[in-house]
């Protein structure tokens, strides 16, 4: 008998997650957005479109703390952390629509660019780092923590 999907155990492999470098990177968008929507006479475009880096950046940082806090049970479910995922990600969607449609003559918009070029930024950093190790060492299954071998 299968285990249902929702009651089946989490598990997670090992991310290259560097919250600091993102951060950097972050600050090195919002100040290029400013700069470029001054030009354009929209400056608070920039700082909306820095807004939603930091609300991109602050939600991956939660969800490294309920990956580990999940995780750190004895039977950590799926369940908790598609529950966890859809209320966070609700909060940060409402927060983000909010700031769009109060300030949209002034450039709120910008909060919803700033997420999703976040989220191809957190891609793209924590994928380029795992394809190298893979490019130089290969993939080995059994050294990835987090992994359980199928039967």
């Amino acid at each position: 008998m299968t285990t249902p999907a929702q009651d089946a155990p989490l598990v997670f492999p090992s991310v290259a997650f560097r919250p600091v470098r993102l951060l950097i990177v972050c600050l090195a968008l919002t100040a290029v957005a400013v700069i470029a929507a001054y030009f354009t006479g929209t400056p608070l475009f920039g700082v909306f479109f820095g807004v939603g880096l930091g609300l991109g950046l602050l939600n991956a940082l939660l969800v490294r703390r309920a990956v580990e806090s999940i995780t750190a049970e004895d039977h950590p479910l799926k369940k908790k952390m598609a529950l966890n995922s859809m209320t966070r990600l609700l909060v940060i969607t409402a927060i983000g629509l909010t700031i769009a449609i109060v300030f949209k003559t002034n450039g709120g918009l910008g909060v919803l660019f700033g997420l999703a070029i976040f989220q191809a930024v957190l891609v793209m950093s924590t994928s380029i780092p795992v394809l190298r190790k893979i490019r130089t060492s290969g993939l080995d299954v059994a050294e990835v923590p987090g992994s359980e071998a199928k039967d």
